[in-house]
C-alpha cells in the first residue's frame, strides 16, 4: 500500500521504526526521489490535545544542528491528520547497531568515541535552547553514514521533550523504562503514587545508561530474569546503586547484587579510555538527584575527554598494548607519568623506540610534537629494569552449552549468542596476532639498536687504542730521553695505568664481539618467528568458522519465523546442530591450539630475549661509563708528556753544552716529531672512526614489517 502527501510518497511496509506514539517510515520526495523519514502519528496520538501534538513540531522548528536530525516539513495527509517530514539517516540506529551479533560486547573505542562525541555535542545544543529530551535512549540515536565511511549520529524523537531550565522541574511521565531515572521508573513502571519532581539531571541517568549500553552490549542494571519480568528487583537494583558503581547484576534469582567499579573485561575500550570514562559514568548513574552531577559537570568531563589525543604505546618487555589519553599541550614529563600509571614502569627507566629509531624526548616537549602514532605503528616502550609480561591481553568468553532438546526459539537465540561470542574469538585472534607482530617487531628494533651500540663500542676501543699506542711510545722515548736526570716525566702509577688499560681493551673487545655474534644467533631465531608469523593462516580460518556459524544462525532465524516446521525441515534443523556444535568445538581448539599457544611460545622467547638483551644494554652502559674515564685518563697523559716535551725543547744549553753534546738536539727534534707523527695518525683514525659512524647514522631502518635478517 502506498501512502503520500502533497509532496512525499512512501509503502506502508517499509517500516523504519515503530514507537508508542508514532511509526517512521522511508519515503521519497515526490519531485528529485531524494529519500526522507515520514513520522506518521497513530491514532492514540491524535486524540491528544493540539498543543500536545503542535510541542513537538515546534520543538524541532527551533533546533538545527548536525547531530540533530532536520524537519524538513509537516505536511498532511487525507486526513489532515499532520505527519513530520525529516531527515533519513541510512544507518539505523545505535539499538540496531548493538543488536548486531559483532557488537554483542560494545562497540569498537573510535566507534565509542563518535557516538560520545555526537550525543555530547546534540545534548549541548539541546542544553543552549533550553530543552530537556525526556527519552534519551540508543533507539533515538540515528546513525547517519558518511560518503567516507565514517558515522554521524543524530538525536531524534522530540515527543517527550519541553523547554526546561536548570532549575526548573516537571512531573509527567516519559521514557522507556530500562533507560529510566529510578524516580521516573517508581512511577511510571510500578505505578507507585508519589509527589516526587524530576529535573534535567533525569537525562543524565538516560545518557549513563546509554553510553553503558554502547561500551559493554549490555545494560548496566540487570535483575535475574531481566528487567522486564522483575520489575521490583529492577527498582531495588537503581536504587540502592552504591557511590562509584556503574553496575548490578543479579545472577540467581533472589540472589545478591554483584556491584561492578569499572567496565567489564571483554568490553572492547582501552584502559586509557576506560580511566577516564567511568569516573563519568559513577557520577551521573547517580540515583539521588541532589547528589547527581548538574549538565555543566558533565559537559565538562565529556569535553575533557574529546579533547585529549590519543598515544598509541607497546611496552615491550610486558608484551602489552596501551592507549594513553592526554592532552596535546602536556609535556613528555606528565607523558612519562601517564605511561607508568598504566604499565607501572617508572619514569626514569623509560626509553622509547619509534619505527626502529630511538625516540629523543626532552621532559620540556610539548605531546603535540610527538610522532603520529596507531596502533600498528605505536610507541615501543622499553624499561631498564626488569619487567615481567602482564598476561594475555584478554580473557577467553564464556560459551554455554549447546541446547539438546529441539526448540526453534531457543535454538535461534543459542545461536544469535555464539555468533557474537564467536566474534569476540575473531578479535582475540586479530589481537594475539597483532600483538606477536608488535613483539616481533619490537625486538627487532631492540635487537638493532644493540648492534648499533656495540659497532659504536668497538669503535670506541679502536680510537682508545689509536690514543694508548702514542701515549706509551712516547714515554718510552721521553724516558731513554731524560733516564739520566731525576725529574721523570711519568710517574709509576700513570705507567702502570697505561699498561693496565693496555691489557683491559682486548678483554672488553672480545666481550662486544661475543655479544655481536648472540645479537646474528637472536636474529636467526626472530626471522623463524617472523616467517611463523607471515604463514600463519588462523585468522582467516576464524573468518571461515564465524561465516559457517552466521549461515546456520540465518537458516535458524527463519525456523523461527516460520514456527512449525515440516519433518524434513526439523530433521535438517537438527543435523545443522550437530553442525554448529562441531563448528564451536573448532573454534575453541583453533584459539587454543593454534593462537594461543603459538603466542605464549613466542613469549617464553621474548623472556630470553629481554633478558639477554638487558643484561647487554647493562654491560654497554657500564663500559660507556668506563671508557669515559679512560678516555680522560689519556687526554691527562697526552697533557702530561707535552709539557714535558716542551719543556725539553725550551731548555737553554750553554756554548760548552752544545760542544759537548751535539746530538742531544738532534734527539729531541726527532722525538717530537714522533711526537706530531702520532698526533696526526690520532686524528687521522678518528676521522675514519667519524666517518664510519655517519655512515652507519645515514643508513636507513628498514621499514617492512618482516625484515630480512637472515
Amino acid at each position: 500500500m502506498i501512502a503520500s502527501t502533497a509532496n512525499y510518497l512512501w509503502c506502508v511496509d517499509d517500516v523504519l521504526g515503530h514507537g508508542a506514539t508514532a511509526s517512521v517510515f522511508k519515503a521519497r520526495k515526490k519531485r528529485t526521489g531524494e529519500h526522507v523519514a515520514v513520522k506518521v502519528f497513530n491514532e492514540v496520538s491524535y486524540h491528544r490535545p493540539l498543543e500536545v501534538q503542535m510541542r513537538e513540531f515546534e520543538m524541532l522548528r527551533r533546533l538545527n544542528h548536525n547531530n540533530i536530525v532536520k524537519l524538513f516539513a509537516v505536511e498532511e495527509l487525507a486526513s489532515k491528520q499532520k505527519v513530520l517530514i525529516m531527515e533519513y539517516c541510512s544507518g539505523g540506529n545505535l539499538l540496531g547497531l548493538l543488536e548486531e551479533p559483532e557488537h554483542s560486547f560494545g562497540l569498537q573505542e573510535l566507534e565509542f568515541r563518535t557516538v560520545l562525541e555526537c550525543v555530547v555535542n546534540g545534548m549541548t545544543h539541546l542544553r543552549e535552547n533550553g530543552v530537556v529530551h525526556r527519552d534519551i535512549k540508543p533507539g533515538n540515536i540515528m546513525r547517519q553514514v558518511a560518503e567516507d565511511g565514517r558515522s554521524i549520529y543524530k538525536l531524534t524523537d522530540f515527543g517527550a521533550a519541553r523547554a526546561l531550565d536548570d532549575d526548573e522541574k516537571f512531573v509527567s511521565i516519559y521514557g522507556t523504562e530500562e533507560y529510566l531515572h529510578p524516580d521516573m521508573y517508581e512511577r511510571a513502571v510500578l505505578h507507585k503514587p508519589q509527589h516526587k519532581t524530576y529535573g534535567v539531571c533525569v537525562d543524565l541517568w538516560s545518557i549513563g545508561v546509554t553510553f553503558y549500553h554502547a561500551a559493554t552490549g549490555s545494560l548496566p542494571f540487570i535483575p535475574f530474569g531481566g528487567a522486564r519480568r522483575n520489575k521490583l528487583v529492577m527498582f531495588k537494583i537503581t536504587t540502592e546503586v552504591p557511590a562509584a558503581a556503574i553496575s548490578g547484576v543479579q545472577r540467581v534469582e533472589d540472589g545478591p547484587i554483584e556491584w561492578g567499579y569499572n567496565l567489564p573485561h571483554n568490553c572492547q575500550l582501552s584502559q586509557g579510555l576506560r580511566v577516564q570514562l567511568v569516573p563519568m559514568l559513577a557520577a551521573i548513574l547517580e540515583p539521588d538527584q541532589g547528589r547527581c552531577w548538574v549538565f555543566d559537570q558533565f559537559f565538562s568531563a565529556a569535553t575533557d575527554i574529546l579533547q585529549r589525543v590519543t598515544v598509541y604505546v607497546f611496552s615491550l618487555m610486558q608484551a602489552s598494548a596501551h592507549v594513553i589519553y592526554i592532552h596535546h599541550y602536556s609535556t613528555v614529563s606528565i607523558f612519562y607519568e601517564e605511561v607508568a600509571a598504566q604499565t607501572a614502569v617508572q619514569v626514569e627507566l623509560q626509553h622509547y623506540l619509534f619505527l626502529g629509531h630511538d625516540l629523543l624526548l626532552e621532559p620540556s616537549m610539548k605531546v603535540v610534537n610527538f610522532p603520529p602514532t596507531s596502533p600498528s605503528q605505536p610507541l615501543i616502550l622499553l624499561s631498564r629494569g626488569t619487567e615481567t609480561h602482564t598476561g594475555l591481553p584478554h580473557r577467553e568468553p564464556d560459551t554455554f552449552p549447546i541446547p539438546s532438546k529441539f526448540d526453534v526459539v531457543t535454538d535461534s537465540h543459542f545461536s544469535r549468542v555464539m555468533v557474537g561470542v564467536v566474534h569476540q574469538y575473531l578479535r582475540m585472534v586479530n589481537a594475539l596476532h597483532q600483538n606477536r607482530e608488535q613483539l616481533l617487531q619490537g625486538y627487532y628494533s631492540y635487537m638493532m639498536k644493540m648492534r648499533k651500540e656495540c659497532g659504536d663500542a668497538i669503535l670506541i676501543i679502536r680510537m682508545l687504542n689509536m690514543r694508548l699506542k702514542p701515549c706509551i711510545d712516547t714515554e718510552y722515548r721521553l724516558h731513554n730521553q731524560v733516564k739520566h736526570t731525576s725529574d721523570p716525566p711519568s710517574s709509576n702509577d700513570n705507567n702502570q695505568k697505561m699498561r693496565r688499560i693496555q691489557d683491559l681493551l682486548p678483554v672488553y673487545d672480545a666481550g662486544i664481539r661475543d655479544f655481536q655474534n648472540h645479537l646474528e644467533h637472536l636474529h636467526v631465531e626472530l626471522a623463524k618467528y617472523f616467517e611463523g608469523l607471515a604463514l600463519d593462516k588462523s585468522r582467516q580460518r576464524m573468518k571461515t568458522l564465524l561465516e559457517k556459524i552466521m549461515a546456520i544462525h540465518q537458516q535458524y532465524r527463519k525456523d523461527r519465523l516460520n514456527g512449525k516446521l515440516s519433518y524434513n525441515d526439523e530433521q535438517i534443523h537438527k543435523f545443522e546442530k550437530i553442525q554448529l556444535s562441531t563448528h564451536i568445538r573448532r573454534v575453541k581448539g583453533l584459539y587454543r591450539v593454534d593462537c594461543l599457544q603459538k603466542y605464549k611460545d613466542l613469549l617464553t622467547s621474548a623472556t630470553t630475549w629481554s633478558s639477554i638483551l638487558h643484561n647487554m644494554q647493562s654491560r654497554l652502559e657500564d663500559f660507556g661509563h668506563l671508557s669515559q674515564g679512560l678516555m680522560a685518563d689519556l687526554e691527562m697523559f697526552e697533557e702530561h708528556q707535552n709539557k714535558v716535551l716542551d719543556n725539553i725543547l725550551l731548555q737553554p744549553n750553554g756554548a760548552k753544552q752544545e760542544a759537548a753534546e751535539p746530538s742531544r738536539d738532534k734527539d729531541q727534534m726527532v722525538l717530537r716529531m714522533y711526537h706530531l707523527k702520532e698526533e696526526m695518525e690520532i686524528l687521522v683514525g678518528e676521522l675514519q672512526c667519524n666517518n664510519s659512524i655517519i655512515e652507519r647514522l645515514g643508513t636507513p631502518a628498514p621499514a617492512a614489517l618482516k625484515p630480512d635478517l637472515a
